[in-house]
């Protein structure tokens, strides 16, 4: 509602500092949202440079640790007349209780349960979880480095022997799929990747295209791992029953016309069986390898 114009002087005086007022007050109203808002965008990117912070100290860390874990390999063992223990000792003991229990199980107290010792005694050869995991893996690597004089000539051959040997320590060692954490590198790792630019070496391409070659074929047999381990279960007839009855009840749905059309042709229990068997096939692995490989050849200089 409008005001009235004031007609005395009195009047006219309280007219003019009420509007005093009321600007006085928008003004403020509008300064403090706007340190509010400054204040906000102060706080938000304080926060964001504070997680940037504790993310590259995270990472600092890690290549700390790594670099510190480095240090199990030139670091001499204790200087007893007789070691009462090896690293390598120390590594099969944890091995044999990661493949038992997982590697979340290993501690060195367990270790030393396993050895007969005391847990303090084994900080004599290894000081921390970083340098234990490296040993672990190490030893592990050890068993996929091919043996002296027996890597084959020809690059496919070489590859070959190389992925099922990646293959099979994996199988034999599959909580390493767990681990979230990339252990420092030890001798048989990087023995390991020198053999695997040895298989590759007669090639007449560029490094970093013998590297693609390397990484595609190693990241196929973690992937072919994973997924043997993921969805590989034991035989369970009940199970598979009722998995059946529940893919049967979203074909009717009308949504998945090429299982739909599969289920028509053979059955759908017939399907799910060859699926599952396809899937517990282990011959797979090279016969698919082979294929991975063979467009790898086609795309090579002749």
């Amino acid at each position: 509602m409008a005001r009235q114009k004031p007609q005395s002087p009195d009047a006219i005086r309280d007219y003019v500092a009420e509007l005093v007022a009321e600007k006085i007050h928008e003004s403020v109203e509008r300064s403090s949202t706007k340190t509010a808002a400054a204040i906000d965008r102060i706080s938000e990117r304080a926060e964001k440079a504070s997680k940037k912070a504790t993310k590259k100290a995270e990472h600092l860390d890690r290549i700390a640790a790594h670099l510190g874990a480095l240090d199990v390999w030139t670091r001499v063992e204790p200087a007893a007349r007789r070691p009462r223990f090896t690293r390598e000792e120390i590594a099969a003991a944890a091995t044999r209780i990661a493949d038992a229990e997982g590697f979340g199980a290993v501690s060195m107290r367990r270790i030393a349960g396993e050895l007969g010792a005391g847990t303090m005694t084994l900080y004599h050869y290894v000081r921390t979880k970083d340098e234990l995991l490296t040993l672990v893996m190490d030893a592990v690597m050890g068993e996929v480095v091919v043996p002296d004089g027996e890597m084959p000539a020809p690059w496919r051959d070489a590859m070959l022997m190389l992925a099922d040997r990646s293959r099979a320590a994996l199988q034999r060692h599959p909580w390493i799929l767990d681990l979230t954490d990339d252990p420092a590198i030890g001798p048989n790792s990087v023995r390991h990747f020198d053999q695997s630019i040895e298989a590759v070496s007669s090639l007449p391409i560029t490094l970093a295209e013998k590297l693609d070659i390397v990484s595609t074929v190693d990241e196929y047999v973690f992937g072919y791992c994973l997924q043997q381990r993921t969805n590989v279960q034991s035989d369970d007839a009940e199970t598979d029953a009722d998995m059946v009855a529940y893919v049967n009840s979203l074909l009717k749905t009308g949504h998945y016309p090429h299982l739909r059309a599969l289920a028509d042709e053979i059955g759908l229990e017939t399907a799910w069986r060859q699926i599952e068997a396809h899937t517990r096939d282990t011959t797979r692995f090279i016969r698919n390898l082979n294929r991975l490989l063979d467009g790898i050849e086609a795309g090579l200089p002749t």
